[in-house]
């Protein structure tokens, strides 16, 4: 283990709603992200890096827990019990990575969205807190959390968050202690029209967005899909967000710099969830659709880590890797033991960072899950179950990366929807709690309005659906 002195300085850069295409280091020609490119250019670069789930509020606690959202209960996109007079605690009994950090001498600070509940009070061994209220909103006149108030913010969020962390960094280094920083943009989640800056804005003018071809309403859909007008604006919107949050992160980068500490920090990006802008004919992520999807543009994620002379420069890893995979990762590097083994699927990928390779893990598999929605990817197959009923999903992704045929109802696939049913089930049977399942929960994706408890009723939020002929219509919604 670690002694202080030696302990890096840890960066974990999240942002919201940010599709794995949204990258110009994935080869995305049309969005700028030079910052973030030149960070993949000096580490590595995860080509297939999977979220937990497709909605922000599970995919945040599984990052930070290791743990899966059947496993910690948070199921869904948190829709309530973020403040008074309500505000709950979801993640008052898992033990994350912060917690195991903050033991170990590390500073813990939070800047920018929480979204796990009860957004006043710090958690999580984070002793510095400065939090957006909800989850999303307004890029100006951001509800925020500084020192336990709640208070509107002048100026565009994005760079009041930068320029809260830069505070914390400058503090930590004069005191020589070491951090973690949980740098948490809100971008790119909507809004996109008339919330960004103009200027940034403007570079996407002529932009064709050949990136985000939009395709017909994906019959699944329940809400319109932005046209004309209102579409082209989204799409400038969207890829302003994360230029403004890029050209953010680069002060991030320069003030690890200026203040000697840049060799000495280790810093992984990603975002919480992917995102779809008419992939697919979807706008939106796993919940863009009922039933709840589970597309690559939605469970996969970039993700990149740097620390210099510990990782290589410029490396692309192809392995499957997941957010559960995470926790391990980080602690395997900094020489930190894992709080319990009990519960945690996740293995560390040091391994792949270190030497390039890592015996077994070709074999591996992700799973995610939303719900009763549960899927199990391969390289080469993605079967995707819909507890009780379905409708269930095969792709075949080394003749068909698109997911663009669903193989399932074929005869040739019987045998290969037996195996990979067989290998899903065994896994969540490993690591579920029976009392957290979300496969018995009636999840829709429209938010979780109360923590999951022993039976507990009141939990979720419950839409009534009408499906005709392939047509998803909304009916009402009803709390349990």
């Amino acid at each position: 283990m670690n002694d202080g002195d030696n302990l890096p300085n840890i960066i974990v850069i999240l942002t919201d709603d940010q599709g794995a295409w949204a990258l110009g280091s994935t080869g995305n020609h049309e969005i700028e992200t030079g910052n973030l490119d030149q960070l993949a250019a000096t580490g590595v670069r995860f080509e297939n890096f999977f979220c937990t789930s497709p909605v922000c509020s599970p995919a945040r606690a599984s990052l930070l827990t290791g743990k899966i959202p059947s496993r910690h209960g948070v199921h869904d996109f948190l829709r309530d019990g973020n403040v008074r007079p309500n505000g709950y605690q979801y993640l008052q009994d898992p033990i994350g990575y912060t917690d195991t950090l903050a033991q170990h001498g590390y500073r813990c600070g939070l800047c920018g969205k929480w979204h796990l509940g009860d957004s006043l009070h710090p958690q999580k061994s984070f002793s510095h807190w400065y939090a957006h209220e909800k989850g999303s909103g307004p890029y100006y006149a951001a509800p925020m959390v500084r020192d336990g108030v709640l208070v509107v913010e002048d100026g565009y969020v994005t760079d009041l968050i930068t320029d809260d962390a830069i505070e914390f960094m400058e503090g930590c280094a004069r005191e020589n202690t070491p951090f973690c920083l949980s740098l948490h943009y809100t971008a790119p989640h909507s809004p996109w029209i008339d919330n960004h800056p103009q200027e940034i804005v403007n570079l996407y003018e002529d932009c064709p967005f050949e990136t985000c071809k939009q395709e017909e309403p994906h019959p699944w859909n329940y809400k319109e899909n932005p046209k004309g007008e209102t579409l082209r604006e989204s799409l400038k919107g969207y890829f302003a967000a994360v230029t403004a949050m890029d050209r953010n992160i680069g002060r991030v980068i320069q003030t690890l710099e200026r203040l000697g500490i840049q060799e000495d920090t280790f810093t992984f990006f990603t975002s919480d969830n992917g995102f779809n802008c008419g992939h697919h004919g979807i706008w939106g992520k796993g919940n863009g659709t009922f039933p709840q999807n589970m597309f690559d543009t939605s469970v996969k994620v970039p993700a990149i880590m740097h620390f210099p002379g510990r990782i290589p420069e410029g490396m692309v890893c192809e392995e499957l890797v997941s957010a559960y995979d995470f926790m391990p990762t980080l602690l395997d590097f900094i020489g930190l033991e894992k709080p319990d083994s009990e519960g945690l699927p996740g293995r560390s990928a040091k391994p792949l960072l270190t030497s390039g390779r890592d015996i077994g893990r070709e074999h591996v598999v992700v799973f995610s899950e939303y719900g009763p929605v549960r899927m199990i990817r391969t390289k080469e197959w993605k079967y995707v179950h819909r507890f009780p009923y379905g409708p269930h999903e095969l792709y075949h992704l080394s003749n068909d990366p698109e997911e663009r045929e669903n193989l399932y109802e074929t005869g040739a696939a019987n045998t290969i929807v037996g195996d990979l049913r067989s290998q899903m089930e065994g896994w969540f049977i490993q690591y579920v709690d029976p009392y957290l399942d979300g496969s018995r929960l009636p999840i829709t994706g429209m938010g979780q309005l109360a923590p999951v408890s022993h039976g507990a009723k009141g939990a979720l939020a419950f839409n009534e659906y009408l499906i005709e002929d392939g047509t998803v219509t909304k009916r009402r919604m009803v709390d349990l």
